[in-house]
């Protein structure tokens, strides 16, 4: 049967992968972008399957406005996909109130405004899919984007809760966790701190370290058939990596928590009196 979309930050990168992905098998979308003139080639050649929605996700008022219109435009909603935001790089000293408060305004509020306009139609209905595109850096972190780390952090939190409160309501929950792809989070789209001279050195490791991360980044036109997967799932899951990398890095990270853990666990339990 036919699906209804709802994705944010459709202008390029996974969200428009994933908008051809649906319309291409049949499914409806409901995209969303700040220009939504990048989307005249699509509505071109989708008609009416595709309906634009121009939205800047960082506005409360107007994700709820865009989810409602989608809906009644669509008449059902099914899979709604928080894919917009941006990466801001800058070491934590480097950040301006400005650049750390818009990080969240966009990663972490931005999401969790679409996803509590979604969930009245989702669970009236007794079904539904969101997914939250976070990263690797949700669950790990590196030097010199710390606010990005702290916002997908953020999103991961809620939505392993949010997937806990709506399963009930049978609300399916994912996270997707991509590594480095060819997308355009590093590039136009970024944001980056004023850099402080004590910091150059620390930058350039920094730079070398995510080089060697990103040797091969992915091709985002693959993740077209992977997102159908997940969305056709009877039971998706709550996350998932996309990429080779990510599972290594994380294997690396959460290894060494638990090694310190375990170090310190005699002084843990002091704590408890």
């Amino acid at each position: 049967m036919s699906k209804t979309w709802f994705i944010t930050g459709t202008s390029r990168g996974f969200g428009r992968e994933w908008a051809i992905a649906a319309l291409d098998r049949g499914d409806k979308v409901a995209a969303t972008a700040r220009n939504t003139d990048s989307l005249k080639d699509l509505v071109e050649k989708y008609g009416d399957a595709l309906l634009p929605i121009q939205l800047d996700v960082d506005d409360r008022a107007a994700d709820f406005a865009a989810v409602a219109q989608a809906h009644k435009h669509f008449g059902s909603l099914d899979i709604v996909i928080n894919n917009a935001g941006y990466g801001q790089f800058g070491m934590i000293e480097e950040l301006s109130e400005d650049e750390a408060r818009k990080q969240v305004e966009t990663n972490v509020f931005g999401a969790l405004w679409v996803t509590q306009a979604a969930l009245p139609f989702l669970r009236e209905q007794g079904s539904g899919h969101i997914i939250q595109v976070s990263s690797i850096g949700g669950i790990s972190a590196f030097s010199g984007i710390g606010m990005y780390h702290a916002s997908k952090w953020a999103l991961e939190g809620f939505s392993q809760s949010l997937a806990q409160e709506v399963k009930d309501f049978g609300i399916h929950v994912t996270l997707i966790e991509p590594g480095g792809f060819s997308t355009d989070w590093s590039g136009d789209s970024a944001k980056h701190a004023t850099p402080l001279d004590a910091y150059t050195d620390a930058r350039e490791q920094m730079q070398k370290q995510r080089a060697s991360r990103t040797a091969k980044p992915g091709d985002p036109e693959a993740t077209r058939a992977v997102i159908l997967k997940i969305v056709d799932a009877e039971t998706p899951p709550l996350r998932i990596f996309f990429g080779e990398a990510p599972l290594g890095i994380a294997t690396a990270d959460y290894e060494s928590r638990l090694a310190q853990w375990n170090e310190w666990q005699d002084v843990s339990i002091q704590a408890g009196g």
